[in-house]
């Protein structure tokens, strides 16, 4: 019998690992980029300061550059980060700390703790928020499930991957488009026994997916019947004052 040649096999299967690798970095590399409305928005005006600074891009107001309240927020799954730019700011503008933390491999999950770094960076906020887009909401709604300091998890085109928010009676806010082609509206309704019975629904009629951020269309999706715009509005609305009646 021939005997087994370990070596060999060792070679072939690390091989095969970066093969996998390399296939998985180029998929998690093919992003949706910001377009020029998104990359317009990362630049200051007369009503919000914008700094990428200690690793993330935050937005104040130009007239509080410390604001009593935070928002930090986890992009979509494979979405430059930047696409956010513009739903954040109008965030800012209302008076509010955002905090927007670009996301290795574009793929918010790994790295949950982001919101974690942003804390100890910036002591002076009293009350914090997390929310994110997506995949981006999935892990938001992790990170906030296990930090009870968190004043609320804020959802947007996303659904929690488990209970705990619930288990932990985490405020929440869910915000979604009735024309959204990626998750449907089944996962929408049934996600209600994994929130706090108190979560609050927002559906913004017309919207889709994609619209929550500024990266055009993306495969699946179904046509939005707003412009990006009007759900920016709605969406901005619903979440400022939910983080407004948590934080008075």
């Amino acid at each position: 019998m021939k005997k087994f040649n370990w070596r060999v096999f060792l070679a072939i299967f690390l091989i095969a690992m970066l093969v996998v690798a390399t296939v998985f970095v180029f998929w998690a590399t093919d992003i949706y980029p910001a377009d020029e409305i998104a990359l317009n928005a990362m630049n200051s005006d007369s009503q919000v300061f914008v700094n990428a600074e200690r690793g993330v891009v935050i937005f104040f107001p130009a007239d509080n550059p410390r604001p009593e309240t935070g928002f930090i927020f986890y992009p979509g799954g494979k979405v430059d980060y930047r696409a956010y730019a513009p739903i954040l700011k109008m965030i800012a503008s209302n008076g509010y700390f955002v905090a927007l933390t670009p996301a290795p491999l574009n793929l918010a999950m790994f790295d949950v703790n982001a919101a974690a770094r942003i804390e100890v960076q910036y002591p002076e906020i009293e009350n914090w928020f997390v929310g994110g887009h997506s995949l981006g909401g999935v892990a938001a709604s992790s990170y906030a499930a296990s930090h009870p300091n968190i004043k609320g998890a804020v959802l947007w085109g996303s659904v929690p991957a488990d209970d705990l928010l619930r288990v932990n009676n985490m405020p929440t806010l869910l915000i979604y488009g009735d024309n959204d082609g990626l998750i449907s509206l089944e996962m929408y309704n049934n996600s209600r026994d994994l929130l706090p019975l108190d979560a609050i629904f927002v559906v913004i009629e017309g919207g889709n997916h994609a619209q929550f951020s500024s990266y055009g269309e993306q495969a699946g999706d179904d046509i939005a019947m707003i412009s990006p715009e009007e759900q920016w509005t709605q969406t901005v609305d619903a979440t400022v004052e939910f983080m407004k009646s948590l934080s008075e």
